[in-house]
């Protein structure tokens, strides 16, 4: 088969994805359940056995599964399968306590090297494409998902991995890779770099850009695409689910990314109270591993903030970009507010760089917020403006050399007492 082709799951009738999607998940349920002690004893507290589900929406039923779960069976207990069948241990990076760990069977690997050459080739790759991975290799998904899965379409891999910038951009001056893979705040590091260098970022060889792993706003892609002449295609995926590869934004339409349904089953809740939403509704992301040996997924909540909408690219429903997390959410004088409201007014602002962080300090008994960026006077007084007029608070602006992310950009600077 044409690498490059579509797969008939990818057009099939509605009728047909739901039939295999309903199929898969009272498979996953029971697995779950006979292989993880953990699952086993959640579903019995909560009343429900994996016969219960009769139909796509008695998923509601079951409970919840978040990170605390993870954590609390830490290293390998919410692993399906022996230890003898599991052939990669990923991890994610534990900054808030332990890491939670993820293991996979080889035909998980092989699932996973699908989803992700669909990913790429979804976002326009072409046979005899070069693909630069500057995402991190190592426990982070990112590295080795995006590599794989570039293999399996049959493109030329340079595997690179974060950091190193100077050499980032030398190689993608003297070997010319079409297509990029790391996160959107490196990918402005690199142009900072290009440009040290005396190198036109517009003129260098990148078509594509397939960007993850952290929240990007619409302004900074198109600040990218400005920037580096290039295309930039959001895809979505957490190491917890599978690594990247759950979602990715096809070229055709370029309206929100296309959750491969017939690997992962979404929903959306309200995340406060937990109750499902109707497509169409703006809340948290649930998600459902549908094929995983080793290490299933039930109703796993992500903390990122999207709605699913209708399939057009394909028949699967597509997530709107996620901007912001229910747990990134912060309240500044009774405020809610994300770091991406705070991006959106920077990257609007003529004359600040793209790189920011949010210092959380306590004046008395209420918090305080301080902007630290890059650019000149003129141009920070009107973000302080912007941010008093769109959002509400009044904060302080500040000059600050803001340190160069490698991997996932550490936006929020908690400096409150314990």
């Amino acid at each position: 088969m044409n690498a490059f082709a579509l797969e008939p799951i990818e057009k099939a009738p509605l009728a047909d994805l739901k039939k295999l999607q309903l199929q898969r998940l009272r498979w996953t349920l029971q697995h779950a359940y006979d292989h993880v002690p953990h699952y086993r004893r959640k579903f019995d507290a909560a009343g429900v056995k994996p016969e219960d589900c009769r139909s796509l929406s008695d998923l509601a039923k079951f409970p919840f599964t978040t990170k605390a779960d993870l954590r609390e069976t830490y290293p390998f207990g919410m692993f399906a399968v022996p230890m003898d069948r599991i052939v990669r241990i990923h991890a994610s990076s534990g900054t808030t306590g332990k890491p939670t760990v993820v293991g996979y069977s080889a035909k998980d690997i092989d699932t996973w090297a699908g989803v992700m050459a669909r990913s790429i080739r979804a976002a326009g790759a072409r046979p005899g494409d070069k693909v630069h991975v500057a995402y991190g290799y190592g426990l982070f998904t990112g590295g080795l998902g995006a590599h794989y899965g570039a293999e399996r379409l049959g493109l030329a891999v340079i595997p690179l991995g974060g950091g190193m910038t100077e050499r980032q951009v030398q190689l993608i001056a003297d070997f010319k890779p079409e297509i990029i893979m790391v996160t959107p705040s490196y990918m402005l590091a690199i142009a900072d770099e290009m440009e040290r260098q005396g190198i036109d970022p517009a003129k260098c060889s990148l078509r594509l850009g397939i960007f993850g792993a952290e929240p990007w706003t619409n302004e900074m892609r198109a600040n990218i695409e400005n920037r580096l002449s290039m295309e930039a295609f959001d895809l979505y995926g957490l190491s917890e689910v599978i690594g990247p590869g759950v979602a990715q934004e096809c070229a055709e339409a370029k309206d929100g990314l296309t959750i491969w349904e017939d690997h992962f089953y979404p929903e959306v809740v309200d995340a406060a109270s937990g109750k499902p939403l109707a497509d169409g509704e703006k809340g948290e992301l649930i998600l459902t591993s549908l094929t995983k040996e080793a290490l299933p997924v039930i109703r796993y909540r992500t903390r990122d903030l999207t709605r699913l909408l209708p399939g057009t690219a394909r028949a699967m429903r597509r997530m709107e970009k996620v901007t912001g997390r229910s747990d990134d959410m912060l309240i500044i004088r009774g405020v809610n507010l994300f770091p991406s409201q705070i991006e959106e007014l920077i990257l609007r602002q003529p004359g600040l760089s793209p790189h920011y962080a949010l210092e959380i300090s306590r004046d008395g008994p209420l918090d305080h917020l301080t902007v630290l960026v890059e650019g000149n006077d003129t141009a920070m007084a009107s973000l302080q403006h912007s941010i008093k007029a769109y959002i509400g608070i009044t904060v302080d602006v500040r000059a600050g050399s803001i340190e160069r992310s490698i991997g996932k950009a550490k936006r929020v600077i908690d400096k409150r007492p314990r």
